[in-house]
């Protein structure tokens, strides 16, 4: 006998996606006033009906090797481990006017059978940015939607091979009774889509907000469900923008494409280290060329280093594109194993060119430009440096030696390298 179908409710928060069985005025997780939301959930399977899932034993001939779609970028293919997977989901990321539906409309004008939908801008808007870059592709098809419903309808009907959707943050499903934007309706849309085109091998690149912190916005799920996550960074007011992929389910993760913007879009920039080392100063003290690695592409880039007396009691320490905690311990190695005591100097760090850099590869570069910058008196012409420092003031080996001073040497630098901070220091400041 069949089971009489029930609805179950559920109460769920805007703000953390929290769920609960009963509603309060207040989220017990996250602590926010009335965002709880109701969530109708409709019970009316029957166990004896479901039939179970085929299983399969493994196979060699099981494993499809199908050809990847290169979109003739060569950045944005490499960052996706050689182009795009034929039914795969791309979450891609970054802060707003970064240039991120600007770099999608060049990849689409490079892809054939493209549809392109917005839920922000209009046909005319997306019209005249492809007109600004100068796009020619009559096989794209545009169109301005927010309804989920009206896109799954149209993803069925237009069946595409490329999708594009900018945003995820703005399509909403007018079924649930929460805003759009909220937990709840991206973590639905991301799923309904996905499930659409998974059915049909359908490329999907689905344009994503971040946050203040600089993670995706919406549920954490959202990144567990897609095989693909890529954030575009940068700074507003630099020209220079690094594609990063921190998710990959078909390729390594390690790579990063390097671009300039310009008035006709992003430019593939082939050698990184003239952007970053366009306007380095060799004369000026506090200037020191560091050698870092992002993915398996060196880079050289130049890190700056400001050394004043305070004006309070405590020192103030700011950094820019590189951690202010690491920036912390090199100053207290500085102090301990070497003669520059920086008790009573605020420091400022910067690196150039508005890239982030986290490798620590990068801790050499950064002392020794701390020390120029406290002495006041430049470092050698044509010097580069990079090594890990150790608590006790040793240098340590990095990843991929050869190929930094492969680099260094092609730019005319010569790395420098030592043992002890306290010697190196010495030989060049």
């Amino acid at each position: 006998m069949d089971q009489k179908k029930k609805n179950k409710s559920v109460y769920i928060c805007d703000q953390c996606g929290n769920e609960s069985i009963n509603w309060s005025g207040r989220c017990q997780y996250c602590g926010s006033w009335n965002t709880l939301k109701e969530l109708k959930i409709s019970q009316s399977k029957n166990s004896s009906n479901i039939l179970p899932t085929e299983v399969l034993n493994y196979d060699e001939k099981l494993v499809e090797n199908e050809d990847r779609i290169t979109s003739g970028i060569l950045e944005f293919d490499r960052v996706l481990g050689g182009g795009l997977v034929p039914g795969s989901m791309i979450l891609f990321a970054g802060e707003p006017g970064i240039g991120k539906s600007t770099l999608l409309s060049q990849v689409a004008a490079k892809l054939k059978d493209t549809l392109y939908i917005s839920a922000e801008e209009s046909v005319a808007q997306i019209s005249s940015r492809f007109k600004r870059l100068l796009i020619k592709n009559n096989s794209i098809t545009l169109a301005t939607e927010s309804d989920l419903d009206k896109i799954i309808a149209l993803i069925e009907k237009r069946a595409p091979k490329i999708l594009i959707i900018d945003s995820i943050q703005t399509i909403g499903d007018s079924s649930i009774s929460s805003s759009v934007g909220s937990i709840i309706q991206v973590k639905e849309s991301a799923t309904r889509i996905q499930n659409i085109i998974k059915s049909r091998k359908i490329t999907t690149i689905i344009v994503g907000h971040v946050t203040k912190g600089g993670e995706v916005a919406g549920p954490r799920t959202l990144e567990h469900l897609v095989d693909v996550v890529v954030y575009l960074e940068g700074e507003r007011y630099h020209d220079g923008r690094i594609l990063r992929c921190v998710k990959n389910r078909f390729g390594p993760t390690d790579e990063v494409g390097v671009f300039k913007i310009t008035d006709l879009g992003l430019i593939e920039v082939k050698n990184p280290s003239e952007i970053f080392l366009a306007e380095y100063d060799q004369s000026a003290s506090g200037v020191a060329v560091a050698v870092t690695l992002e993915g398996t592409r060196p880079i050289l880039v130049e890190v700056q280093a400001l050394v004043a007396p305070t004006n309070f009691g405590y020192p103030k320490r700011t950094a820019v594109g590189y951690d202010l905690n690491r920036l912390n311990i090199i100053i207290a190695i500085l102090g301990r194993r070497t003669k520059i005591n920086l008790q009573n100097y605020d420091v400022y760090l910067n690196i150039a060119g508005g890239i982030k850099i986290s490798e620590p590869a990068i801790d050499l570069g950064v002392a020794v430009a701390v020390a120029s910058a406290y002495k006041d008196h430049p470092l050698p012409k044509g010097s580069c440096f990079y090594g890990e420092l150790g608590l006790s003031g040793e240098i340590r080996r990095v990843l991929k030696e050869e190929r930094r001073d492969k680099e260094a040497k092609n730019l005319g630098f010569s790395p420098v390298k030592g043992k002890k901070i306290d010697q190196l220091i010495n030989s060049v400041v």
